[in-house]
Protein backbone atom coordinates (compact mmCIF):
# COMPACT_ATOMS: atom_id res chain seq x y z
CA UNK A 1 0.00 0.00 0.00
CA UNK A 2 0.73 3.47 -0.20
CA UNK A 3 2.19 5.80 2.37
CA UNK A 4 -0.59 8.56 1.54
CA UNK A 5 -3.66 7.93 -0.55
CA UNK A 6 -3.02 9.62 -3.81
CA UNK A 7 -6.03 11.41 -5.60
CA UNK A 8 -6.80 11.47 -9.07
CA UNK A 9 -5.11 15.31 -8.70
CA UNK A 10 -2.05 13.91 -7.95
CA UNK A 11 -1.81 11.67 -10.79
CA UNK A 12 -2.66 14.64 -13.09
CA UNK A 13 0.13 16.63 -11.54
CA UNK A 14 2.76 14.02 -11.92
CA UNK A 15 5.46 13.82 -14.44
CA UNK A 16 4.86 10.50 -15.07
CA UNK A 17 3.53 7.29 -13.48
CA UNK A 18 7.02 6.38 -11.77
CA UNK A 19 6.94 9.52 -9.82
CA UNK A 20 4.04 8.13 -8.08
CA UNK A 21 6.32 4.83 -6.77
CA UNK A 22 8.17 7.20 -4.86
CA UNK A 23 11.72 5.73 -6.30
CA UNK A 24 10.97 2.36 -4.20
CA UNK A 25 9.90 3.85 -0.91
CA UNK A 26 6.60 2.25 -0.71
CA UNK A 27 5.49 -1.74 -2.17
CA UNK A 28 4.70 -1.13 -6.26
CA UNK A 29 0.89 -0.91 -6.73
CA UNK A 30 0.10 -1.35 -10.76
CA UNK A 31 -3.58 0.80 -10.45
CA UNK A 32 -5.03 3.37 -8.74
CA UNK A 33 -6.12 3.45 -5.25
CA UNK A 34 -9.92 4.60 -5.67
CA UNK A 35 -9.56 1.75 -8.52
CA UNK A 36 -11.73 -1.22 -7.26
CA UNK A 37 -11.12 -4.08 -9.24
CA UNK A 38 -8.09 -6.38 -10.00
CA UNK A 39 -6.53 -7.17 -13.14
CA UNK A 40 -4.32 -8.92 -15.90
CA UNK A 41 -1.75 -7.78 -17.40
CA UNK A 42 0.04 -7.81 -20.74
CA UNK A 43 -1.00 -6.65 -24.27
CA UNK A 44 -1.52 -9.50 -26.68
CA UNK A 45 -1.63 -12.41 -24.27
CA UNK A 46 -4.13 -15.09 -23.98
CA UNK A 47 -5.83 -15.25 -20.32
CA UNK A 48 -7.89 -16.95 -18.32
CA UNK A 49 -10.03 -16.24 -15.78
CA UNK A 50 -12.77 -18.24 -13.31
CA UNK A 51 -14.54 -16.85 -10.57
CA UNK A 52 -15.78 -20.12 -9.22
CA UNK A 53 -12.25 -22.17 -8.92
CA UNK A 54 -12.46 -25.09 -10.86
CA UNK A 55 -14.78 -24.21 -13.55
CA UNK A 56 -12.75 -23.85 -16.31
CA UNK A 57 -12.94 -26.96 -18.51
CA UNK A 58 -8.75 -27.84 -19.59
CA UNK A 59 -7.70 -29.93 -21.78
CA UNK A 60 -10.27 -28.80 -24.69
CA UNK A 61 -13.24 -25.83 -25.23
CA UNK A 62 -16.44 -27.76 -25.25
CA UNK A 63 -16.29 -30.93 -22.95
CA UNK A 64 -19.67 -32.49 -22.74
CA UNK A 65 -20.56 -31.45 -19.60
CA UNK A 66 -19.02 -28.45 -18.10
CA UNK A 67 -19.51 -27.95 -14.62
CA UNK A 68 -22.53 -26.92 -12.57
CA UNK A 69 -24.33 -26.97 -15.89
CA UNK A 70 -22.82 -24.00 -17.28
CA UNK A 71 -22.96 -23.74 -21.10
CA UNK A 72 -19.87 -23.00 -23.37
CA UNK A 73 -20.18 -19.93 -25.78
CA UNK A 74 -17.46 -18.91 -28.07
CA UNK A 75 -16.30 -15.67 -29.34
CA UNK A 76 -14.36 -14.86 -32.45
CA UNK A 77 -13.29 -11.38 -33.69
CA UNK A 78 -12.22 -12.48 -36.87
CA UNK A 79 -12.04 -15.19 -39.73
CA UNK A 80 -11.36 -18.79 -38.37
CA UNK A 81 -8.50 -19.22 -40.67
CA UNK A 82 -6.89 -15.98 -39.75
CA UNK A 83 -3.05 -16.14 -38.47
CA UNK A 84 -2.15 -17.58 -35.34
CA UNK A 85 -0.68 -14.72 -34.20
CA UNK A 86 -3.95 -12.42 -35.37
CA UNK A 87 -6.59 -14.63 -34.19
CA UNK A 88 -9.09 -13.35 -32.10
CA UNK A 89 -11.07 -15.66 -29.67
CA UNK A 90 -12.30 -16.53 -26.36
CA UNK A 91 -14.43 -19.09 -24.67
CA UNK A 92 -17.21 -18.01 -22.58
CA UNK A 93 -18.83 -20.14 -19.92
CA UNK A 94 -21.94 -19.23 -18.55
CA UNK A 95 -25.41 -19.50 -16.41
CA UNK A 96 -27.00 -18.72 -19.55
CA UNK A 97 -26.56 -18.49 -23.31
CA UNK A 98 -26.25 -15.71 -25.22
CA UNK A 99 -28.61 -17.16 -27.87
CA UNK A 100 -31.36 -17.39 -24.95
CA UNK A 101 -33.58 -14.23 -25.76
CA UNK A 102 -37.09 -13.02 -27.28
CA UNK A 103 -36.04 -11.79 -30.43
CA UNK A 104 -35.14 -7.85 -32.12
CA UNK A 105 -37.56 -5.04 -32.61
CA UNK A 106 -36.31 -1.92 -34.15
CA UNK A 107 -35.49 1.73 -32.08
CA UNK A 108 -35.62 4.63 -33.50
CA UNK A 109 -32.22 6.29 -34.82
CA UNK A 110 -30.41 8.30 -32.71
CA UNK A 111 -30.50 11.75 -34.86
CA UNK A 112 -26.83 12.86 -33.07
CA UNK A 113 -24.77 9.87 -34.35
CA UNK A 114 -23.99 8.46 -37.69
CA UNK A 115 -22.20 5.85 -39.19
CA UNK A 116 -23.05 6.50 -43.24
CA UNK A 117 -19.90 9.26 -43.99
CA UNK A 118 -20.00 8.57 -48.24
CA UNK A 119 -20.40 11.39 -49.80
CA UNK A 120 -23.99 10.36 -51.22
CA UNK A 121 -24.84 10.96 -47.50
CA UNK A 122 -26.61 14.68 -47.26
CA UNK A 123 -26.26 14.62 -43.34
CA UNK A 124 -22.13 15.25 -43.83
CA UNK A 125 -19.90 17.65 -44.81
CA UNK A 126 -16.55 18.27 -45.95
CA UNK A 127 -14.57 21.12 -45.24
CA UNK A 128 -10.66 22.35 -45.60
CA UNK A 129 -11.78 25.07 -43.07
CA UNK A 130 -9.68 24.37 -39.59
CA UNK A 131 -12.90 23.75 -37.36
CA UNK A 132 -13.36 23.42 -33.06
CA UNK A 133 -15.97 22.70 -30.89
CA UNK A 134 -15.60 24.46 -27.21
CA UNK A 135 -17.17 21.71 -24.79
CA UNK A 136 -20.13 20.57 -24.89
CA UNK A 137 -22.57 20.70 -21.68
CA UNK A 138 -23.47 17.63 -20.14
CA UNK A 139 -27.11 17.03 -19.64
CA UNK A 140 -29.06 18.16 -16.61
CA UNK A 141 -32.54 18.11 -15.41
CA UNK A 142 -32.86 14.09 -17.06
CA UNK A 143 -31.38 11.16 -17.10
CA UNK A 144 -29.26 10.48 -19.86
CA UNK A 145 -26.88 7.60 -19.87
CA UNK A 146 -23.64 6.96 -21.98
CA UNK A 147 -25.84 5.32 -25.00
CA UNK A 148 -28.47 7.90 -25.17
CA UNK A 149 -25.64 10.04 -24.71
CA UNK A 150 -23.49 9.24 -27.91
CA UNK A 151 -22.80 12.14 -30.37
CA UNK A 152 -21.03 11.43 -33.93
CA UNK A 153 -18.17 14.29 -34.83
CA UNK A 154 -16.62 13.19 -37.95
CA UNK A 155 -15.37 10.33 -39.89
CA UNK A 156 -14.75 8.31 -43.11
CA UNK A 157 -16.55 5.13 -44.90
CA UNK A 158 -19.19 2.61 -43.19
CA UNK A 159 -19.12 -0.13 -41.31
CA UNK A 160 -20.28 -2.02 -43.91
CA UNK A 161 -17.88 -1.78 -45.49
CA UNK A 162 -15.09 -2.91 -42.89
CA UNK A 163 -12.91 -0.45 -43.34
CA UNK A 164 -13.54 3.07 -42.31
CA UNK A 165 -13.68 5.07 -38.52
CA UNK A 166 -16.26 7.28 -36.79
CA UNK A 167 -15.40 9.86 -33.96
CA UNK A 168 -17.90 10.38 -31.27
CA UNK A 169 -18.37 12.02 -27.98
CA UNK A 170 -20.51 10.99 -25.20
CA UNK A 171 -22.16 13.31 -22.72
CA UNK A 172 -24.14 11.44 -19.90
CA UNK A 173 -25.31 12.26 -16.05
CA UNK A 174 -26.84 8.13 -15.18
CA UNK A 175 -25.80 4.58 -15.21
CA UNK A 176 -26.99 2.44 -17.41
CA UNK A 177 -29.97 -0.08 -15.31
CA UNK A 178 -30.78 -3.42 -16.54
CA UNK A 179 -29.44 -2.48 -20.78
CA UNK A 180 -26.28 -3.77 -22.01
CA UNK A 181 -24.92 -2.36 -25.80
CA UNK A 182 -23.32 -4.30 -28.16
CA UNK A 183 -21.87 -2.22 -30.63
CA UNK A 184 -21.97 -5.16 -33.88
CA UNK A 185 -19.76 -2.26 -36.43
CA UNK A 186 -16.84 -1.79 -34.81
CA UNK A 187 -13.95 -1.05 -31.96
CA UNK A 188 -14.60 1.72 -29.40
CA UNK A 189 -11.48 2.96 -27.80
CA UNK A 190 -12.84 5.07 -24.94
CA UNK A 191 -10.94 7.95 -23.92
CA UNK A 192 -13.04 10.04 -20.59
CA UNK A 193 -12.40 13.06 -19.59
CA UNK A 194 -15.14 14.48 -17.15
CA UNK A 195 -16.10 11.44 -14.58
CA UNK A 196 -15.33 7.91 -14.69
CA UNK A 197 -16.93 4.96 -16.18
CA UNK A 198 -17.35 1.99 -14.18
CA UNK A 199 -17.62 -0.60 -17.38
CA UNK A 200 -19.05 -3.94 -16.63
CA UNK A 201 -18.41 -6.83 -19.50
CA UNK A 202 -18.84 -9.91 -19.80
CA UNK A 203 -15.46 -10.45 -18.66
CA UNK A 204 -15.38 -8.40 -15.43
CA UNK A 205 -14.82 -4.82 -14.72
CA UNK A 206 -13.01 -2.24 -15.51
CA UNK A 207 -12.49 1.28 -13.61
CA UNK A 208 -11.62 4.13 -16.46
CA UNK A 209 -11.13 7.18 -15.41
CA UNK A 210 -9.54 10.34 -16.70
CA UNK A 211 -6.09 9.94 -18.26
CA UNK A 212 -7.06 6.27 -18.88
CA UNK A 213 -8.20 4.42 -21.65
CA UNK A 214 -10.47 1.66 -22.43
CA UNK A 215 -10.61 -0.73 -25.53
CA UNK A 216 -13.97 -2.41 -26.26
CA UNK A 217 -14.10 -4.64 -29.34
CA UNK A 218 -16.96 -5.18 -31.91
CA UNK A 219 -19.43 -7.45 -30.66
CA UNK A 220 -18.99 -7.70 -26.95
CA UNK A 221 -21.44 -6.83 -24.32
CA UNK A 222 -20.90 -3.68 -22.01
CA UNK A 223 -22.69 -1.63 -19.35
CA UNK A 224 -21.26 2.46 -18.13
CA UNK A 225 -22.03 3.10 -14.91
CA UNK A 226 -21.66 6.87 -14.14
CA UNK A 227 -20.97 8.93 -10.66
CA UNK A 228 -22.35 12.14 -11.79
CA UNK A 229 -21.68 14.20 -14.56
CA UNK A 230 -19.42 12.74 -17.78
CA UNK A 231 -18.31 13.79 -20.96
CA UNK A 232 -15.16 11.72 -23.00
CA UNK A 233 -14.48 11.09 -26.41
CA UNK A 234 -14.40 7.76 -28.87
CA UNK A 235 -13.18 6.82 -31.63
CA UNK A 236 -14.23 3.94 -33.49
CA UNK A 237 -12.70 1.49 -36.32
CA UNK A 238 -14.22 -0.38 -38.58
CA UNK A 239 -12.44 -3.88 -40.22
CA UNK A 240 -9.36 -3.12 -37.95
CA UNK A 241 -8.00 -3.25 -34.92
CA UNK A 242 -6.04 -1.82 -32.56
CA UNK A 243 -2.18 -3.15 -31.72
CA UNK A 244 1.21 -1.29 -30.13
CA UNK A 245 3.02 0.04 -32.79
CA UNK A 246 6.26 -1.31 -33.92
CA UNK A 247 9.05 0.38 -32.27
CA UNK A 248 11.83 0.21 -35.19
CA UNK A 249 15.40 0.94 -33.71
CA UNK A 250 13.94 1.56 -30.70
CA UNK A 251 14.46 -2.24 -30.09
CA UNK A 252 11.51 -4.16 -28.12
CA UNK A 253 12.50 -3.94 -24.51
CA UNK A 254 10.70 -0.87 -23.91
CA UNK A 255 9.26 2.62 -24.76
CA UNK A 256 6.02 4.00 -25.75
CA UNK A 257 3.38 2.06 -23.97
CA UNK A 258 4.59 -1.09 -22.83
CA UNK A 259 2.83 -4.19 -23.27
CA UNK A 260 2.86 -5.23 -19.48
CA UNK A 261 0.71 -1.78 -18.51
CA UNK A 262 -2.65 -2.54 -20.17
CA UNK A 263 -4.42 -4.15 -17.59
CA UNK A 264 -7.56 -6.48 -18.34
CA UNK A 265 -10.86 -7.93 -15.60
CA UNK A 266 -10.86 -10.94 -14.00
CA UNK A 267 -14.00 -12.87 -14.04
CA UNK A 268 -16.93 -11.57 -12.02
CA UNK A 269 -20.41 -12.84 -12.62
CA UNK A 270 -23.92 -11.77 -12.14
CA UNK A 271 -26.53 -14.24 -12.49
CA UNK A 272 -30.14 -13.54 -12.07
CA UNK A 273 -33.26 -15.56 -13.09
CA UNK A 274 -36.43 -14.75 -14.73
CA UNK A 275 -34.89 -10.95 -14.12
CA UNK A 276 -35.76 -8.87 -17.82
CA UNK A 277 -32.46 -7.51 -19.23
CA UNK A 278 -32.70 -5.57 -22.28
CA UNK A 279 -29.82 -5.62 -25.06
CA UNK A 280 -28.91 -2.59 -27.01
CA UNK A 281 -27.54 -3.63 -30.26
CA UNK A 282 -25.59 -1.01 -33.07
CA UNK A 283 -25.70 -2.57 -36.78
CA UNK A 284 -24.57 -0.34 -39.62
CA UNK A 285 -25.65 2.38 -37.87
CA UNK A 286 -28.84 1.47 -36.49
CA UNK A 287 -30.26 0.56 -33.52
CA UNK A 288 -31.99 -3.00 -32.15
CA UNK A 289 -32.93 -4.57 -28.98
CA UNK A 290 -33.56 -7.76 -27.72
CA UNK A 291 -35.09 -8.74 -24.33
CA UNK A 292 -33.74 -11.78 -22.01
CA UNK A 293 -35.31 -13.21 -19.10
CA UNK A 294 -31.21 -13.30 -17.17
CA UNK A 295 -28.44 -11.29 -16.38
CA UNK A 296 -25.91 -10.97 -19.91
CA UNK A 297 -22.80 -10.67 -17.66
CA UNK A 298 -23.69 -14.32 -15.95
CA UNK A 299 -20.05 -15.43 -17.03
CA UNK A 300 -18.39 -17.75 -14.76
CA UNK A 301 -14.95 -18.00 -16.18
CA UNK A 302 -13.48 -17.95 -19.59
CA UNK A 303 -10.14 -17.98 -21.70
CA UNK A 304 -8.73 -16.06 -24.74
CA UNK A 305 -7.63 -12.90 -26.20
CA UNK A 306 -10.27 -11.48 -27.41
CA UNK A 307 -10.86 -9.22 -24.26
CA UNK A 308 -11.33 -5.69 -23.37
CA UNK A 309 -8.98 -3.88 -21.79
CA UNK A 310 -7.66 -0.40 -20.42
CA UNK A 311 -4.55 1.48 -20.20
CA UNK A 312 -3.07 4.32 -18.23
CA UNK A 313 -1.86 7.47 -20.21
CA UNK A 314 0.60 8.34 -16.94
CA UNK A 315 2.71 4.93 -18.00
CA UNK A 316 3.51 6.10 -21.68
CA UNK A 317 7.16 6.20 -22.27
CA UNK A 318 7.77 9.60 -24.25
CA UNK A 319 10.59 9.39 -26.38
CA UNK A 320 12.29 12.12 -28.64
CA UNK A 321 14.93 14.04 -30.21
CA UNK A 322 17.93 14.29 -27.46
CA UNK A 323 20.07 16.02 -30.06
CA UNK A 324 18.40 18.07 -32.31
CA UNK A 325 14.98 18.41 -34.86
CA UNK A 326 11.94 18.43 -33.52
CA UNK A 327 10.64 14.34 -34.33
CA UNK A 328 7.75 13.53 -36.25
CA UNK A 329 4.29 12.80 -33.75
CA UNK A 330 4.78 9.07 -34.67
CA UNK A 331 7.06 8.98 -31.33
CA UNK A 332 3.75 9.84 -29.12
CA UNK A 333 1.05 6.96 -30.73
CA UNK A 334 0.54 5.06 -28.30
CA UNK A 335 -1.86 2.29 -30.66
CA UNK A 336 -2.27 2.02 -34.26
CA UNK A 337 -5.01 0.01 -36.84
CA UNK A 338 -4.18 -0.92 -39.83
CA UNK A 339 -5.43 0.35 -43.09
CA UNK A 340 -5.78 -2.14 -46.57
CA UNK A 341 -2.92 0.16 -47.51
CA UNK A 342 0.15 -1.15 -45.93
CA UNK A 343 1.75 2.41 -45.79
CA UNK A 344 -1.05 3.83 -43.80
CA UNK A 345 -2.90 3.34 -41.02
CA UNK A 346 -6.33 3.77 -40.64
CA UNK A 347 -6.00 5.45 -37.39
CA UNK A 348 -3.56 5.93 -34.63
CA UNK A 349 -4.19 7.04 -31.13
CA UNK A 350 -1.50 9.38 -30.06
CA UNK A 351 -1.44 11.26 -26.66
CA UNK A 352 0.99 14.23 -25.67
CA UNK A 353 1.61 14.55 -22.16
CA UNK A 354 4.46 16.01 -19.99
CA UNK A 355 7.79 15.57 -21.13
CA UNK A 356 11.47 16.69 -21.63
CA UNK A 357 11.93 19.16 -24.56
CA UNK A 358 15.93 19.12 -24.69
CA UNK A 359 16.57 20.11 -28.30
CA UNK A 360 19.43 22.88 -28.83
CA UNK A 361 20.01 24.36 -32.19
CA UNK A 362 16.59 23.52 -32.78
CA UNK A 363 12.79 25.48 -33.72
CA UNK A 364 11.34 23.65 -31.03
CA UNK A 365 7.50 24.31 -31.61
CA UNK A 366 5.59 21.76 -34.28
CA UNK A 367 7.20 23.25 -37.63
CA UNK A 368 4.95 24.76 -40.22
CA UNK A 369 3.37 21.55 -42.32
CA UNK A 370 0.58 20.36 -44.68
CA UNK A 371 0.70 16.32 -44.06
CA UNK A 372 -1.85 13.70 -45.61
CA UNK A 373 -3.34 12.59 -42.39
CA UNK A 374 -6.61 14.06 -40.70
CA UNK A 375 -6.05 15.03 -37.33
CA UNK A 376 -9.28 15.47 -34.63
CA UNK A 377 -7.58 16.64 -31.34
CA UNK A 378 -9.12 16.82 -27.67
CA UNK A 379 -7.53 17.75 -24.72
CA UNK A 380 -8.45 15.58 -21.48
CA UNK A 381 -7.16 18.21 -18.80
CA UNK A 382 -4.68 20.80 -18.59
CA UNK A 383 -3.28 23.38 -20.96
CA UNK A 384 -2.34 22.62 -25.00
CA UNK A 385 -0.29 25.12 -26.64
CA UNK A 386 -0.69 25.88 -30.23
CA UNK A 387 -4.41 25.79 -30.21
CA UNK A 388 -7.02 28.98 -29.79
CA UNK A 389 -7.81 29.81 -26.34
CA UNK A 390 -10.96 28.66 -26.23
CA UNK A 391 -9.44 24.70 -26.62
CA UNK A 392 -10.05 23.52 -23.10
CA UNK A 393 -10.46 20.10 -21.14
CA UNK A 394 -13.31 18.53 -23.47
CA UNK A 395 -12.79 20.97 -26.77
CA UNK A 396 -12.26 19.17 -30.29
CA UNK A 397 -10.11 20.63 -32.88
CA UNK A 398 -10.11 19.23 -36.41
CA UNK A 399 -8.01 19.85 -39.51
CA UNK A 400 -8.41 18.36 -42.59
CA UNK A 401 -4.95 16.60 -44.28
CA UNK A 402 -2.93 18.89 -46.39
CA UNK A 403 -4.33 21.95 -44.88
CA UNK A 404 -1.29 23.52 -43.50
CA UNK A 405 -0.84 24.75 -40.60
CA UNK A 406 1.65 25.67 -37.39
CA UNK A 407 1.81 28.72 -34.62
CA UNK A 408 1.85 32.50 -34.80
CA UNK A 409 4.67 34.54 -35.80
CA UNK A 410 5.46 35.79 -32.31
CA UNK A 411 5.69 32.19 -30.94
CA UNK A 412 7.63 31.74 -34.43
CA UNK A 413 10.13 34.53 -33.71
CA UNK A 414 10.83 33.69 -30.08
CA UNK A 415 11.43 30.18 -30.67
CA UNK A 416 13.71 31.17 -33.66
CA UNK A 417 16.54 33.76 -31.51
CA UNK A 418 18.25 31.25 -29.28
CA UNK A 419 17.99 27.66 -27.89
CA UNK A 420 15.51 27.94 -24.82
CA UNK A 421 16.59 25.97 -21.49
CA UNK A 422 16.31 22.24 -21.80
CA UNK A 423 12.66 22.12 -19.65
CA UNK A 424 10.01 19.97 -18.90
CA UNK A 425 6.70 20.36 -21.12
CA UNK A 426 2.89 20.09 -20.78
CA UNK A 427 2.72 19.76 -17.49
CA UNK A 428 -0.17 18.78 -15.60
CA UNK A 429 -1.78 18.12 -19.13
CA UNK A 430 -2.80 15.57 -21.18
CA UNK A 431 -3.88 16.22 -24.83
CA UNK A 432 -4.90 13.74 -27.48
CA UNK A 433 -4.61 13.19 -30.78
CA UNK A 434 -7.49 10.66 -33.21
CA UNK A 435 -5.03 10.76 -36.46
CA UNK A 436 -6.03 8.83 -39.91
CA UNK A 437 -5.21 8.24 -43.47
CA UNK A 438 -8.92 8.77 -45.06
CA UNK A 439 -10.28 12.09 -45.24
CA UNK A 440 -12.94 13.13 -42.50
CA UNK A 441 -16.71 14.10 -43.06
CA UNK A 442 -18.46 16.12 -40.21
CA UNK A 443 -21.93 15.28 -39.04
CA UNK A 444 -24.93 17.63 -39.31
CA UNK A 445 -24.80 17.02 -35.35
CA UNK A 446 -21.79 18.70 -35.13
CA UNK A 447 -21.66 20.87 -38.40
CA UNK A 448 -25.11 22.86 -36.28
CA UNK A 449 -23.85 22.85 -33.01
CA UNK A 450 -23.38 26.32 -31.38
CA UNK A 451 -19.86 25.21 -29.74
CA UNK A 452 -18.38 24.90 -33.33
CA UNK A 453 -15.91 28.01 -34.58
CA UNK A 454 -13.23 28.45 -36.54
CA UNK A 455 -9.65 28.55 -36.26
CA UNK A 456 -9.12 32.20 -36.99
CA UNK A 457 -6.70 32.44 -40.08
CA UNK A 458 -6.01 35.59 -38.89
CA UNK A 459 -3.50 34.82 -36.06
CA UNK A 460 -0.90 34.28 -39.39
CA UNK A 461 -1.61 38.28 -40.87
CA UNK A 462 1.90 38.80 -39.34
CA UNK A 463 4.14 36.22 -40.48
CA UNK A 464 6.19 38.81 -42.16
CA UNK A 465 8.57 38.44 -45.16
CA UNK A 466 12.03 38.23 -43.74
CA UNK A 467 14.02 37.80 -47.39
CA UNK A 468 12.88 40.67 -48.65
CA UNK A 469 14.38 42.68 -46.30
CA UNK A 470 17.51 41.34 -47.81
CA UNK A 471 19.46 42.49 -50.86
CA UNK A 472 19.41 40.76 -54.00
CA UNK A 473 23.42 39.61 -54.45
CA UNK A 474 24.09 39.48 -57.84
Amino acid sequence: MTSKKLTPEDFQNAFHWAETQQDGAIPSFATRSNDPYKYQAGFGNSFESEAVQGVLPRGQNSPRNVRFGLYAEQITGGAFVAPRAVNKRAWLYRSRPAVAHQGFVDLPDNPDTESAFLPLNPRVHVSPTQLAWRPHAIPEGEKVDFVAGLKSVAGSGHPSLREGLATHIYLCNASMEKNAFVNSDGDYLIVPQQGALDIQTEFGYLYVQPSEIAVIQRGLRFKVNVEGPTRGYILEIWGSSWELPELGPLGGSSGLANPRDFLFPVAAYQVTDNDPWDVTYKLSGKYFKSTQRHCPFDVIAWHGNYIPYKYDLTKFVNVGSISVDHIDPSIFCVLTAKSHDPTAPLADFLIFSPRWDVASHTYRPPFYHRNCASELMGLIYGEYGGRSDEFRPGSISYECGFVPHGVAYEEFAAASKQDPPVMQISMGSIAFMFESSRAFSITDWAWNSKEKHEHDPKMWDDLIDNFSTFKVES
